[in-house]
């Protein structure tokens, strides 16, 4: 092992989340000395298999969550102005099922929703003839009646990395590929041993440590405090699968089942449609794999209400990803509360405080980090004030909150760029986008095109901006191009990222 680094941080924060990357970005910004590990790379995990939504989650009203979805609500509206570039409003169109829920319900239920959030910029609901009306498109013709009502949509693991560089130009230390390999009290500090990923050992000191390891929450709140706690974690895997597009127009659905859950289908990377999501109690929560029978239960539940049904042969990409929500005492998974829970323990003189966080939703997630600082300011009593709620994050600082027009600046600085690939571009990276296009006047400048919207330009910024490492990171967590490039293109950048990174 290395001698132990002389900086003592003030936080320390274990697991590269939404939630980790949210608490780190906005204890740095507070003046906090900040430090962050992740033993993956970032948004590995939970954080980038959602259903991609930033949404007050409208069937929390029928579980008593009124709270939960008044703060939902409220950060949407905060998040719509903080990075417009990765969240645009979605309209979803709800086909009414009298035999599972009455119209009555469905309508109070909207009208909830549009007003205890404080909604500002979306459109509130109304109800739809989708028999002679575009909300329709796609349906089976014996869905007459719906209601259509607005939230947003966001590309969840840009979120975390965009988090994760405001740390960074915060004063923060993000370290990915680093892996918490135990930690213990000793003399009012944090000793937290660390394990790169060639094995590498090392150690760091901090005044508190914040446990947001997700899925692994309680198993390193147990390892590091020393004690088992009576806090338990439940373990609810949701799969999705992604099949060719099955509606036109841009709109979603909201599916209502039998069995009181509901299934979106929501258009996703122009071509595609993203349906989802399942929920099923797990006890093994390290790799989670979709599984044949959610693969039918999600294309039955599509097939159900859509006039092209999906069929299992029809899915080019699924995903799952572990929910580590608190356990509440729920029988039935779906009504486990998706409300986050803090957990503060600290040693008994009162100091090296362990933060450990339950459950949570990438909705509330900066409303999630606020509290967590909340609850340490005791330990840091000249730490900065609350921060977050005007702030816009990398990539967001449009002018004047205008896309359109900085769209058209764009256009008109770089007039070789396709239309299609200037707004992949500005939707990924917003105003970063001049830092991978410089001064390139033409798409040659841009390097080695790896297929799709993939240029040598973007790969190298990647890279240099934003940790990626490898070419999973950067075709299915940085991009999406995964799914638009052959097996071929992805062996390509496979082999180019290799090249690359054995030069260093």
């Amino acid at each position: 092992m290395s001698n132990a680094t002389q900086t003592v941080y003030d936080l320390a924060v274990v697991g590269g989340g939404i939630n980790g990357t949210g608490i780190a970005r906005d204890a740095a910004g507070r003046g906090l000395k900040v430090v962050l590990l992740e033993k993956d790379d970032l948004a590995a995990h939970t954080s980038s298999w959602s259903t991609k939504l930033i949404h007050g989650g409208l069937r929390y009203l029928e579980h008593f969550e009124f709270r939960l979805v008044a703060e939902s609500l409220a950060e949407r509206e905060v998040l719509l102005r903080a990075a417009p570039h990765i969240i645009e409003a979605l309209q979803f169109v709800l086909p009414h099922e009298p035999h599972l829920r009455p119209a009555w319900m469905i309508r109070a239920g909207l009208f909830l929703y549009d007003h205890i959030g404080g909604r500002r910029t979306l459109p509130s609901s109304f109800a739809v003839n989708l028999a002679t009306s575009e909300w329709g498109a796609g349906l089976k013709r014996k869905f007459r009646q719906g209601f259509v009502y607005s939230d947003a949509r966001v590309d969840d693991s840009r979120l975390v990395i965009i988090n994760a560089m405001d740390a960074r130009e915060r004063g923060a230390d993000i370290l990915p590929r680093t892996a918490l390999a135990g930690a213990r009290r000793e003399n009012g500090l944090w000793h937290i041993r660390t394990r790169s990923a060639a094995g590498d050992m090392n150690e760091l000191r901090a005044r508190a440590l914040v446990n947001a390891t997700g899925p692994w929450v309680k198993q390193v709140q147990d390892e590091v405090s020393g004690m088992p706690g009576r806090e338990a974690v439940r373990h609810i895997k949701g799969s999705h699968i992604v099949v060719p597009r099955v509606h036109p127009g841009r709109h979603a659905y909201i599916l209502q089942n039998a069995d009181k859950r509901v299934v979106f289908v929501i258009p996703y990377q122009d071509k595609f449609s993203l349906i989802g999501t399942t929920d099923i109690p797990v006890k093994h929560y390290e790799k989670p794999t979709i599984s044949p029978e959610e693969v039918a239960y999600l294309c039955d539940i599509a097939s159900a209400y859509l006039s092209h049904p999906p069929s299992p042969a029809d899915v080019v990409w699924s995903y799952s990803g572990v929910r580590p929500l608190y356990d509440d005492g729920s029988v039935d998974p779906s009504t486990v509360t998706r409300d986050y829970v803090l957990k503060l323990d600290s040693d008994p003189e009162g100091t090296t405080p362990l933060l450990s966080i339950y459950g949570g939703k990438i909705t509330t997630y900066r409303r999630l980090a606020e509290h967590a600082l909340t609850e340490l300011r005791k330990f840091f009593p000249r730490m900065g004030p609350a921060w977050t709620h005007r702030a816009t994050l990398p990539g967001g600082d449009l002018p004047g909150g205008d896309f359109a027009a900085y769209r058209a600046e764009i256009a008109n600085l770089y007039p070789f760029l396709p239309p299609e690939y200037r707004e992949v571009l500005l939707r990924r990276h917003g105003t970063r986008v001049k830092q991978i296009l410089g001064d390139a006047k033409s798409l040659a400048d841009l390097g080695r095109h790896f297929g799709d919207t993939l240029y040598a330009s973007e790969v190298e910024y990647l890279v240099a901006q934003e940790w990626a490492c490898d070419a999973e990171d950067i075709l299915w967590r940085r991009t999406k191009c995964g799914l638009h490039l052959s097996e071929e293109q992805r062996g390509a950048l496979a082999q180019h990222m290799a090249e690359r990174f054995a030069h260093q």
